[in-house]
């Protein structure tokens, strides 16, 4: 049997759907739409690639269900049908190809930064420890607040769908507004909505309950979720997999696990694996399998194709998350389950100082203009400046 011979099975969700195979590339911060927040041809062109490179599965970065709410300048925002078009233009990219095209949705909560935004909300007025040059002191949400951005999840599910979009994922990790929810770190209402963590819980269920209602039982509906906040007293590992468990139970399809936030950034590799640093959330994976025979999908270090097969065939998970790679080599998914590569090598953008790279956002922006040279039709470029980010940064204003 080659090294690929689990990876290239389809999968079938329990909404009915099959994915072509069990290759997908995860969410990643594009932050490329235009200025009035619609999707960019860039964008499109980019989304025309990956496409075309052969994965089971392509999940949007961010796509915001709040125009007041924004987490990066050019993120697309769906809160009506005004840029349908566009959506069904982007949507399009996968028809006829191999791969599903599921938007994520998303708020930003407290991770919202204040020269973007007239005001910030979260469960509970606490300010993120991450970067207090870009995150001010949140306002907790009121009652009828919470509904309302519920009914946003729900709404902007029913016109991506509309748009032709094959499914939609929740974005409940790396400290977001349903993590916020999720953890007592930033969530100390005493309301339904806080305390116990079925309460803490209740609004991820309640998005999940109202986009089902919205789009049907035959469409993908999924979920992203942190293992844990990798913080002292946070969302554990525990409670993680009671929400699991609960989300299963609802019938959802696809619970991609990742973990931390900006405060613990342990989706970016700050938290190391035993197993030379690949796969950094199989332990917990692997305990949520033996609770839950829902479908998972593990994002985050995976960097041998052998060991992405053998995790499949051992029945750890089902679906294989990538993401920084596919900035880089567009047709991944084809090249791996073609024998033409056994393993990634991303490089990890630095500028040698150490106050500035710690923040984790060089890194993480060097591979946004990755995207944006594929979006204008030109190939990824592995020496790229890492200074170039920080002249994008500075455009951004987001050190304002």
């Amino acid at each position: 049997m080659s090294n690929t011979d689990f990876l290239s099975k389809e999968f079938k969700l329990p909404c009915g759907a099959v994915l072509s195979n069990r290759i997908a590339k995860s969410a990643m911060s594009e932050n490329m739409a235009n200025k009035d927040n619609s999707p960019s041809a860039k964008l499109i062109t980019l989304y025309q690639r990956w496409a075309r490179g052969g994965a089971g599965l392509l999940v949007t970065g961010n796509v915001m269900v709040d125009s007041r709410a924004l987490g990066e300048p050019a993120n697309v925002v769906v809160e009506d049908e005004r840029d349908l078009i566009l959506l069904k233009q982007m949507a399009s990219t996968a028809n006829g190809t191999k791969s599903h095209l599921w938007t994520q949705l998303n708020h930003p909560g407290r991770q919202a930064p204040f020269n973007l935004n007239k005001e910030t909300v979260a469960p509970s007025a606490i300010a993120s420890k991450a970067n207090k040059f870009m995150f001010r002191e949140p306002r907790a949400l009121q009652e009828d607040e919470i509904w309302e951005i519920i009914e946003k999840y729900g709404n902007a599910a029913a016109i991506l769908k509309k748009a032709g979009f094959t499914g939609v994922q929740i974005h409940g990790a790396h400290g977001y507004l349903v993590a916020q929810f999720l953890s007592p770190l930033s969530n100390i209402r005493t309301d339904q909505w806080g305390g116990s963590l079925e309460n803490r819980a209740r609004f991820a269920i309640e998005i999940y309950k109202n986009i089902r209602a919205k789009v049907g039982r035959s469409y993908p509906v999924g979920i992203k979720i942190n293992s844990a906040d990798f913080q002292r007293g946070g969302f554990s590992e525990e409670e993680s997999m009671e929400v699991v468990d609960i989300l299963s139970s609802l019938g959802i399809d696809l619970v991609e696990i990742s973990g931390g936030s900006y405060e613990a950034p342990a989706m970016m590799g700050a938290k190391q694996s035993t197993r030379e640093r690949e796969a950094y959330f199989m332990e917990y994976i692997e305990k949520v399998r033996k609770r839950t025979s829902i479908p998972l999908m593990l994002t985050g270090g995976f960097r041998t194709v052998k060991l992405m097969n053998d995790a499949i065939k051992d029945g750890h998970l089902d679906i294989v998350g990538l993401a920084r790679p596919f900035t880089l080599y567009p047709e991944l998914a084809d090249d791996i389950l073609n024998g033409l590569t056994d393993r990634l090598d991303v490089p990890v953008a630095k500028t040698g100082i150490k106050m500035i790279d710690k923040l984790g956002f060089i890194d993480l922006l060097w591979h946004e203009l990755q995207l944006e040279r594929i979006g204008a039709g030109k190939e990824p470029d592995q020496n790229l400046s890492p200074y170039l980010t920080m002249v994008r940064m500075a455009k951004q204003n987001l050190f304002r």
